[in-house]
């Protein structure tokens, strides 16, 4: 993660929440008072974010120190102490919000992750991500997703191409969408084609795509792609993932089960910041 980046955002960030100071705690301590604290967890989860909240005070204030107790991607339950702080009262309470939205974020999508990926283990099956992500937290959100044991699938549309059903209808079909895409595109770069039946399949493979999305396809048409399929390409499952079927889907041997659940629309881990005066 480049700090310099995120550094920017934070910026922005707390110009929102400090426009103008804080009209309770500027006031309340002086530059003298001195504070310590916690963070703690209030139910069961997977950590990710603790070096993000850790810049959120570097950005703030150089009189802060935040230690780790334990480290991202670290299973915690209730009431564990995963961080202390020390230093200026008043710079503690200015970033305390600010720290606490992006790890209890952060730390909800990791811990979700983390119940997709245990149900993968002993499978050659990988769980990713989607682009269905907060716009302007995209790579700390996917950075979560790896601390839950997940994985990422591209970052942008930059990144790789990926021939959707509208690209697909709009271009006249999926040879023409993938001959005339693979004229402009570098050795570097992959095609990913979505496919609603085994039709579409057989005329993806044909047409050279090196990644397939089954869409929305019941666990034995997958299974039929599967054993269709020819060379090196990847099968990526997605659309109707739950929790239910992922056990189910890895059977039928694809590659990938990807999920948007996993950033969309999770909830948030309950981390708290309990307070003492130094």
């Amino acid at each position: 993660m480049e700090w310099y980046l995120l550094d920017e955002k934070i910026k922005n960030w707390l110009a929102e929440d400090l426009p103008y100071g804080d009209a309770t705690s500027d006031p309340l301590f002086p530059d003298s008072h001195q504070s310590f604290g916690l963070f703690v967890a209030k139910e069961d989860g997977c950590i990710a974010g603790l070096q993000v909240a850790r810049r959120v005070f570097h950005v703030l204030s150089d009189d802060v120190t935040m230690t780790f107790l334990v480290e991202d991607g670290t299973r915690v339950s209730r009431g564990t102490p995963i961080a202390e702080i020390q230093g200026r009262t008043r710079d503690i309470l200015k970033g305390e919000r600010l720290a606490l939205n992006l790890m209890q974020r952060m730390s909800g999508i990791a811990t979700a992750t983390r119940r997709y990926a245990d149900l993968l283990e002993g499978t050659q099956t990988r769980i990713v991500d989607t682009r269905k992500t907060t716009p302007g937290l995209r790579e700390l959100e996917k950075y979560a997703v790896r601390m839950g044991g997940g994985h990422n699938h591209r970052f942008n549309l930059s990144e790789a191409v990926m021939l959707k059903d509208n690209h697909i209808e709009a271009a006249g079909g999926i040879t023409q969408a993938v001959e005339t895409v693979r004229a402009s595109l570098t050795h570097m770069t992959k095609i990913e084609v979505e496919v609603e039946d085994l039709f579409q399949f057989e005329e993806a493979m044909t047409a050279g795509a090196e990644v397939i999305l089954l869409d929305n396809m019941d666990s034995e048409t997958m299974a039929k792609a599967v054993s269709m399929k020819r060379g090196n390409v990847l099968l990526e499952a997605s659309g109707n993932i739950t929790l239910e079927r992922i056990p189910e889907i890895a059977k039928t041997g694809v590659d990938i089960i990807s999920s948007g659940a996993l950033t969309h629309s999770v909830k948030s881990l309950d981390i708290s910041l309990d307070l003492h005066r130094a």
